[in-house]
């Protein structure tokens, strides 16, 4: 009887990788606002860091990503081009001083955040001009974004989550199905053949990674790419 490799199982959608986001806490995104206030700091299995409900002045609340030092009672200033510069403030980038440490950063005026948002992760003012301010990412790359793109001030709390080990494999097992993670990446040649085109039992050739053949269905594209044609072209002369 055949069976799906697991390249095929994913592609499926079956409940063995798929996200269990309703156990999320919700979506992490910068509201406009003018002031918040800190109801309380979570944790959610979506995000390495942890989040700050936030109830803003017009009565809703949403979830945002917590500072290194932000406490449940802080009040804070949103999108305001006097707000100072304190831990979890939101100003836009021209409205930051150079040297500034910041996380979520926009990609786009307004849109909540998308870049360093990733716990103990940073990113730092360079330079500013008029058609962009220049940061530099927590991967010591600059990029160039929009004046007008928001970011929150501090560092993102959190950042001692990757110095702790799982010590066990059960613990990196539910750690990464959380977050739909595909683990443990096993080589497909120390699969066994019913599993993978790759797999044998055979110890003197564990594996037979060779281009798949030209006609192969998607579950068999695996291995070297096909070249289009080998030996010499036979064109027509000029």
């Amino acid at each position: 009887m055949g069976k799906l490799i697991t390249a095929q199982k994913r592609g499926k959608g079956s409940s063995t990788f798929r996200t269990h986001s309703f156990k999320f806490k919700g979506q992490a995104k910068m509201l406009s606002q003018k002031t918040a206030f800190v109801a309380d700091i979570v944790h959610c299995s979506g995000h390495s860091a942890p989040l700050a409900l936030l109830y803003y002045d017009d009565g809703s609340s949403a979830y945002s990503i917590a500072a290194e030092g932000m406490t449940v009672g802080d009040n804070l200033t949103l999108s305001n081009m006097d707000s100072e510069l304190k831990t979890g403030n939101v100003l836009a980038l021209k409205d930051i001083p150079e040297g500034v440490t910041i996380y979520n950063i926009e990609a786009r005026p307004n849109d909540g955040g998308k870049f360093v948002r990733a716990s103990g992760g940073s990113a730092r003012v360079v330079s500013k001009a008029k058609d962009g301010v220049v940061v530099q990412m927590p991967s010591k790359k600059q990029k160039k974004f929009n004046p007008d793109c928001r970011a929150i001030i501090g560092v993102v709390a959190g950042s001692g989550r990757v110095d702790k080990p799982f010590l066990k494999a059960g613990n990196k097992y539910h750690a990464m199905k959380a977050r739909n993670k595909y683990w443990p990446i096993v080589s497909a040649s120390a699969m066994n053949a019913v599993a993978h085109p790759f797999g044998n039992k055979r110890t003197a050739r564990k594996s037979k990674a060779k281009p798949a053949p030209k006609n192969a269905p998607p579950g068999r594209l695996v291995g070297a790419i096909r070249p289009r044609q080998t030996g010499r072209s036979r064109g027509k002369r000029v």
